[in-house]
Order: C-alpha cells, then sequence, then structure tokens
C-alpha cells in the first residue's frame, strides 16, 4: 500500500527534477530517474529518449541551444497506486521560456521504488494544447 509518505517521496522526485533541469545540474538526474527510463516528448516534436545517458545528453543539448525552460513549476500532482512499488503520477507543470513566455504541459510519470526511493522510471509531457484538442 502506498503511504502519504510515499506520496511525499514521489512529489519530492518530481520537485528534484525541476530544479535538477533548471539548476543544468546533470549529474542529479541519477537521483531521479531509473537507469532505462523513457522520456517522451514526441507531442511537442522533440522525440522520445530511451535510458539516463539519452537523457542527459539531450537535456544538455537543449540547455545549450538557450531553447530550454528557465524554470518548471510543478502541480496539481495526483498519484495513483499500481502495486506496493509501482505507480502513476500525474501533474501539471508551467514552464517560464527565456523570452518570458510560459507553456503548459501535463506530465504522466511512471514511477518504482527502487532501493528504497521512488524513481521516475518512464515520462510523457504533453503540451496542454494538444490534450484539450483530444477532447
Amino acid at each position: 500500500m502506498i503511504t502519504a509518505l510515499d506520496h511525499q517521496q514521489i512529489a519530492d522526485t518530481l520537485a528534484r527534477l525541476a530544479f535538477a533541469v533548471d539548476e543544468n545540474d546533470l549529474d542529479q538526474l541519477v537521483d531521479v530517474f531509473t537507469s532505462d527510463a523513457t522520456y517522451d516528448m514526441s507531442s511537442s516534436g522533440m522525440g522520445v529518449f530511451h535510458g539516463l545517458d539519452a537523457l542527459k545528453t539531450a537535456t544538455a543539448q537543449l540547455a545549450a541551444s538557450g531553447h530550454a525552460p528557465l524554470a518548471h513549476f510543478v502541480t496539481n500532482t495526483v498519484i495513483t497506486e499500481i502495486d506496493d512499488d509501482t505507480a502513476t503520477a500525474r501533474s501539471k507543470a508551467l514552464m517560464i521560456m527565456h523570452d518570458g513566455a510560459t507553456h503548459g504541459v501535463v506530465y504522466d510519470d511512471s514511477v518504482v521504488r527502487h532501493d528504497g526511493r521512488w524513481l521516475i522510471s518512464g515520462r510523457v509531457i504533453s503540451p496542454l494544447g494538444a490534450i484539450a484538442a483530444q477532447h
């Protein structure tokens, strides 16, 4: 059974990811992703990345391009238990871009308990406009 502490730890993992990316501290990605994690940004035309090394490379390239968001704000997180060591987390995020524009997205995360901590094993990012178009 996923406890209130598990919920807190999962939310903390999502927040740690936001800080790691915003601060371009890619060494911290090992603290939030499984080594075989999948990161799906295909709905925004940026592709799907498999494995921690590919995630680090893609994140570094995005930061170097000058198009990475300055800040991520993760909120409205809903966690659904699959079993004691697996869950899904759905949240919304607001991103502040370099030019001052704001973008809203939904994160659909698969999380697993690994060595006593919750890590993201998969993330699908959907721009809010793409979700509205589906309904």
